[in-house]
């Protein structure tokens, strides 16, 4: 559904309302944006109860220490929630998702939306797949993988570092991997296993943490207007993350990369096409192309019609070379996100106009079938490519299910990427 302009601003009205003159205001101009759009409300929803304790039904993931600590959580007695009529405040939040719901966005998603002091999309991610690692996976011997925190005006960011066991103080490459919605980077490591591909492949592996302060659920705020831009927010806390490796260990900085999944993949787009300088190459699961949405409703609709060509959002040219997973069953982000994503990324460098494409059908035993298309220069030097995924959803590919978010039938988005990233370093 195509979503009028008047609607987004109503939207963005009901987001202010509830972050400030409360639920009623809220309800009143969600209602005024459902008739903008021709949806008629729920009427529950907008019949406020009498006035209740307040309960917590989403509480915020725990940080990482917390959760390593945390015992395995109980049933929730459904029964007993049911019988507890929702104050005004969750009914006017309660309206706000079946707004949502019916302009099509996924379950689940922006379930804190509207009690947040800024535009976010706290879970990028579907219900139904596994729950974050509660604990680091076991380190081989000789290897570390070490805490780390950077600093500069745009905030400070933690990260760990993963040095593999086969570094005796030469040079290797350097893989930054921005985590998805409710991710940290121990959930991010198990998931995609990409520590055990930096000991075979001998690379560094560094994982930029998000912080609750930054957004709720811990997503990379990619659809922020400032975090669009060089050396402003959360891009120049990554790339500066990235530095700080490279001047504490002996990096080969022609092998620098950053890759992400979902809001990390939309976040890592940016971070490679703001700094060309200092990454040599993007790899993007399940992500959007570079500066596909200024705030939450053009947010949602990217990620649910998928962003379209618009000049406002033409990638700065000098890009670099880009691989991207999407799954064609991806519910959550739009695969056409990813059709244009490696549209956006190939044309962005140096000959990509003139690019040539070639695709291959193939799959993976007892797994899915996938479409590999490689786009490359006259002379075969690579620019790109794109892997559809067939039946898979909003998870990466191949990973295992000792992390959160991960489709263990393949192909292995992990070993793919790495690949990749040495063809064109």
């Amino acid at each position: 559904m195509k979503l009028p302009l008047n609607m987004l601003a109503q939207m963005r009205a009901a987001t202010r309302n509830l972050m400030g003159s409360g639920p009623a205001a809220a309800t009143e101009a969600i209602q005024q944006a459902l008739s903008a759009a021709g949806l008629a409300p729920h009427a529950a929803s907008t019949q406020a109860p009498p006035p209740q304790p307040m309960r917590d039904i989403n509480p915020p993931p725990a940080p990482p220490s917390a959760q390593a600590r945390a015992a395995p959580p109980q049933a929730d007695a459904a029964p007993e929630a049911a019988s507890v009529p929702p104050t005004p405040a969750q009914a006017a939040q309660e309206f706000a998702q079946d707004f949502m719901a019916r302009l099509g966005v996924p379950a689940g998603l922006g379930q804190h939306s509207f009690d947040m002091p800024s535009f976010e999309l706290p879970n990028f991610h579907p219900p139904g797949f596994n729950a974050p690692a509660a604990t680091p996976a076991e380190i081989p011997a000789g290897a570390q993988f070490i805490d780390g925190v950077y600093r500069n005006h745009a905030g400070t960011r933690s990260y760990k570092l993963y040095i593999p066991s086969s570094y005796h103080g030469q040079a290797m490459p350097l893989i930054v991997m921005l985590h998805g919605c409710t991710q940290n980077p121990d959930d991010f490591a198990a998931g995609t296993q990409m520590n055990a591909l930096a000991e075979e492949k001998e690379c560094f592996v560094v994982y930029p943490a998000q912080t609750q302060g930054a957004n709720s659920s811990r997503c990379w705020n990619w659809f922020n207007a400032i975090d669009q831009q060089r050396d402003q927010g959360e891009p120049s806390l990554i790339a500066g993350i990235a530095r700080q490796v490279i001047d504490d260990y002996p990096v080969n900085e022609r092998e620098v990369f950053v890759a992400g999944l979902s809001a990390g993949g939309a976040m890592a787009v940016i971070v490679g096409t703001l700094y060309p300088e200092l990454f040599a190459a993007v790899g993007v699961h399940s992500g959007l192309p570079f500066a596909s949405a200024q705030d939450l409703p053009s947010a949602l609709a990217a990620m649910k019609g998928g962003a379209m060509p618009n000049a406002q959002r033409k990638a700065p040219a000098g890009g670099v070379p880009i691989i991207v997973f999407h799954g064609d069953r991806d519910t959550t982000v739009n695969p056409r996100n990813g059709d244009e994503l490696i549209a956006q990324g190939v044309r962005s460098q140096a000959g990509g106009k003139a690019a040539k494409a070639a695709s291959i059908d193939g799959s993976v035993p007892n797994g899915h079938r996938y479409t590999r298309t490689t786009h490359s220069q006259a002379d075969g030097s690579p620019l790109g490519e794109h892997w559809v995924i067939h039946g898979a959803g909003h998870a990466w590919s191949g990973g295992s299910n000792n992390g959160s978010y991960t489709d263990g039938k393949g192909p292995d988005a992990s070993r793919e990427m790495l690949r990749f990233f040495k063809t064109v370093s």
